[in-house]
């Protein structure tokens, strides 16, 4: 009996989340705004619960010998949580992104058309560990009027569950749909495959995680996919390029903690630099406890160093870790060629004096975003702006770059004729 619930558990889910979602759309956005501002009043009540579940999953995870990275990921902290209590009350005094109407880019006439923003409908956040992102994730798809469910690893089983259940809570209390938001359980059984193959109900799929992760739930998705990518950021230090800015912005960039969504692992030194500023470099990283690699050149003309040979594979892979390698190039050209074969596509860098030099690259580079001069650190929650950031996508197509409300959005064009019947 217990197997029958379990096939059905994940159809039933999608369903119900799909309803909830036509009930949602039916919703204005201040009502929508103000449960995303309960959402984060209900997460701030209840920190020191969810530090406690965390810690079972922490210790779960030492067990079964999770990795480094999974553990670091996983970790809340007090500071952790009310980041992301801040950055849901920020989602909900945004403007409600559904009450943008634009202009249509052709007109039928004598008929007025007009383009309206609306809800994608369901998504579903496949995740691994991050805890804080789910409410994160539920905040931006709240406001943005679109159906959220949840499906997280098992090393984050009893941090999600609180998670979930803190904000379906607020959510009812808000009186909207509570099936707006889905947790699946991960100790069932239930397959990646299955739920990303609900393309009837689903809308898209955003997976956040390692590489592996995004790739299986690309290979195995019926329903649209929004790619997301994480380090294997690329810089290229151009021969004008300043020292001081090239290692402040490497640093810069591994500050955001726990996913280091642009750090720059990989480093292209134009060879006119000499070995003094080289020799800068690698010491000031060394110092704050960077790993460094480098090609045969750069081992071999600084043994003295504690520089690792790179493995041709690890150009095209991401680290996830304060780990930097360095590789020798002629010129822009070869930088530029380098970059787009190996280089993750999602945020790239320069630093350069040449104005000539930063336009050939922002135009030839073939990623999502382009940094010159400046650290392409991600920050979810900027100072500045009108935005909160889930991640970034390196995929082609309007949603590549990063993601926000505007992301889980679509337009509906309207077309609306003058016989008006005034009596």
């Amino acid at each position: 009996m217990s197997d029958n619930i379990n096939v059905d558990l994940i159809p039933s889910t999608v369903r119900r989340s799909y309803s909830a979602f036509l009930e949602l759309s039916t919703k204005q956005g201040n009502e929508r705004s103000r449960a995303v501002d309960r959402m984060a009043k209900a997460l701030k009540k209840n920190i020191q619960s969810i530090l406690e579940c965390n810690t079972l999953d922490l210790e779960s995870g030492r067990e079964t010998a999770e990795s480094d990275l999974i553990l670091e990921w996983l970790k809340l902290t007090p500071e952790r949580i009310e980041s992301t209590v801040e950055i849901l009350e920020r989602i909900a005094e945004l403007p409600d992104p559904l009450q943008q109407v634009m202009d249509a880019t052709y007109q039928l006439n004598p008929s007025q058309t007009y383009c309206q923003r609306m809800p994608l409908g369901v998504i579903a956040l496949v995740y691994e560990s991050f805890p804080e992102l789910a409410a994160i994730a539920a905040g931006l798809c709240l406001k943005s009027g679109n159906s959220i469910i949840l499906r997280g690893n098992s090393a984050s089983h009893h941090s999600n569950t609180i998670i979930a259940q803190i904000l379906r809570s607020a959510i009812e209390e808000s009186k909207l749909p509570i099936h707006c938001l889905e947790l699946l359980p991960t100790d069932k059984g239930l397959s990646i495959k299955e739920l990303v193959s609900q393309d009837q109900y689903i809308n898209l799929v955003i997976p956040y995680g390692r590489p592996g992760l995004i790739n299986d739930v690309v290979r195995q998705a019926t329903a649209p996919v929004l790619k997301t990518a994480m380090g294997n950021c690329y810089l290229y230090w151009a021969d004008s390029g300043d020292l001081n800015l090239t290692r402040s912005m490497i640093l810069d960039s591994h500050a955001s903690e726990p996913d280091p969504v642009n750090a720059i692992e990989k480093v292209l030194i134009n060879r006119r630099h000499n070995n003094q500023e080289l020799a800068h470099l690698f010491r000031s990283l060394i110092d704050n406890g960077f790993v460094l690699c480098g090609d045969s050149e750069i081992v071999d003309e600084f043994s003295d160093y504690s520089i690792y040979p790179v493995e041709e594979s690890h150009w095209q892979s991401s680290y996830l870790s304060r780990t930097v390698a360095f590789k020798m190039v002629d010129d822009l050209k070869e930088a530029i060629d380098q970059i787009n074969r190996y280089s993750s596509g999602h945020a790239d860098c320069l630093v350069t004096e040449s104005y000539q030099e930063s336009r050939q690259f922002a135009m030839d580079v073939d990623s999502a975003l382009v940094y010159i001069n400046t650290s392409p650190r991600f920050v979810r929650n900027p100072p500045q702006g009108d935005s909160i950031f889930l991640g970034i996508s390196n995929q082609k197509g309007y949603r590549r770059g990063l993601i926000g409300l505007d992301t889980l959005t679509t337009v509906k064009q309207v077309v609306q004729g003058m016989n008006w019947d005034l009596g």
